[in-house]
């Protein structure tokens, strides 16, 4: 469990980070840490269908902020710290991290028993669903709004990172 919370202090460190840099670029790859932290909780919590998910949605949205950013001639501004701002937003990251604490404590240990859907996915499976493959019924039946959903944010990313990096017009 140390990994997880080790994992979410990086990823506040990198958002932290992504807001405060001046630099666009820089500010994008920070941003990408905090989404590779992300792919790498949801990997140790054993989710790599979310895993990959994940990795693919923050490679292509930085593809598409690095083409946004790169050559965009953008001047820093300089202002004082807005102290209501910066109350409000360490009050936030508290209530966050208290949450996260909560959820992570609230988690099993690992290798307990924690199959106990899983079991009944197993033995009742065929009846309920008529599908002489158990692997297949529970992606499509008992998981098909989620695997419905993960194919869309997948379909919807790639048509984004081309509608972005096509090119504008054919030149004759």
């Amino acid at each position: 469990m140390l990994e997880l919370e080790v994992i979410l202090i990086f990823m506040i460190v990198a958002a932290v980070m992504a807001m405060e840099i001046e630099d666009l670029l820089s500010s994008v790859i920070a941003l990408g840490a905090v989404g590779i932290g992300l792919t790498l909780e949801f990997l140790i919590l054993r989710a790599p269908d979310l895993a990959i998910t994940q990795l693919v949605v923050e490679i292509l949205s930085l593809i598409i902020l690095i083409r946004a950013t790169v050559g965009r001639d953008v001047s820093p501004v300089k202002t004082g710290i807005k102290w209501g701002y910066f109350a409000f937003a360490l009050l936030f990251v508290s209530v966050f991290l208290w949450f996260s604490y909560q959820a992570i404590m609230g988690l099993p240990s690992f290798g307990s028993p924690i199959m106990k859907v899983g079991s009944e996915y197993i033995s009742e499976g065929v009846r309920w669903t008529h599908a002489t493959n158990i692997v297949s019924a529970i992606i499509l039946d008992f998981r098909g709004y989620d695997t419905l959903g993960e194919a869309t944010v997948l379909f919807t990313s790639v048509v984004g990172v081309v509608a972005v990096l096509r090119m504008v017009g054919k030149k004759r």
